[in-house]
């Protein structure tokens, strides 16, 4: 694994709306990503009656495992002062400032959600100030490229990286090594990661995130060539610090 490096680095800053991929960022010790997932559009069904005390469960949300055209959305958000633009292929450009133009962007996002599921209701955010990423633990998401490539390989296609909606993003790591880290401390820039779990996978990564439409089976590609649904690690962030494209990776023995 020597000569490895972070390669991209990305955020979610609203569940499902949109990815945006960063030079750097500062990580906060036991905390997720920084803006990354930190709304999210609740349903009508949700929980909740309002914003979420704590975690929620992303059956709550809009999500890209129910409305794959969600994949397609992009993200450039300013975080000095919520400023936020989505562009999707099949809408015009949303630009508003968050939390405030919560609204807006609910309606911008009503027509890409399907009629026969719960309606969106309204933009919310943790009471705690949390996120609202798919497991309730404070994780950051790291994946291997060498890893995309070998499922491209096997699928016949060149896979996006957004469409598994990861955070640090590795070149140099054998496919599947990453699984072999876990219960292991990394280096990173300033920061170290300890690997927790791998990510186990749903419907959403079948689909291409320039259309948003259904392009290949990636869970049928993964059971069958390697008997797993999984892709990508949780690790859990051990210091506060930041990191950067290019940053190499350090493996503690």
């Amino acid at each position: 694994m020597s000569g490895a490096h972070l390669a991209h680095i990305v955020r979610h800053p609203v569940k499902s709306a949109g990815y945006q991929e960063l030079d750097r960022a500062a990580l906060i010790q036991g905390r997720p990503m920084p803006f990354d997932r930190i709304w999210a559009v609740a349903t009508e069904t949700a929980k909740f009656p309002d914003a979420p005390e704590g975690w929620a469960a992303k059956m709550n949300f809009l999500r890209g495992a129910a409305e794959g055209s969600l994949q397609a959305i992009r993200a450039d958000f300013d975080e000095a002062t919520g400023a936020l633009t989505l562009t999707h292929p099949g809408r015009p450009a949303f630009t508003g400032t968050l939390p405030a133009d919560g609204p807006a962007l609910v309606d911008w996002l009503r027509p890409l959600w399907p009629a026969n599921r719960p309606a969106p209701r309204a933009l919310v955010q943790r009471q705690d100030g949390g996120a609202l990423t798919d497991v309730p633990d404070p994780f950051v998401a790291i994946l291997s490229l060498g890893s995309l490539r070998a499922l491209g390989q096997r699928m016949g296609r060149e896979l996006s990286i957004h469409r598994f909606r990861g955070n640090l993003w590795i070149e140099g790591w054998a496919p599947w090594a990453e699984f072999d880290l876990i219960g292991q401390e990394i280096g990173l820039g300033e920061i170290r990661l300890r690997v927790e779990e791998p990510i186990t996978r749903c419907v959403a990564t079948t689909y291409e995130p320039a259309t948003g439409q259904q392009a290949g089976d990636t869970l049928a590609a993964l059971q069958s060539g390697w008997g797993h649904k999984d892709f990508g690690v949780y690790a859990r962030v051990l210091n506060s610090g930041t990191v950067a494209r290019g940053d190499r990776v350090e493996i503690t023995p």
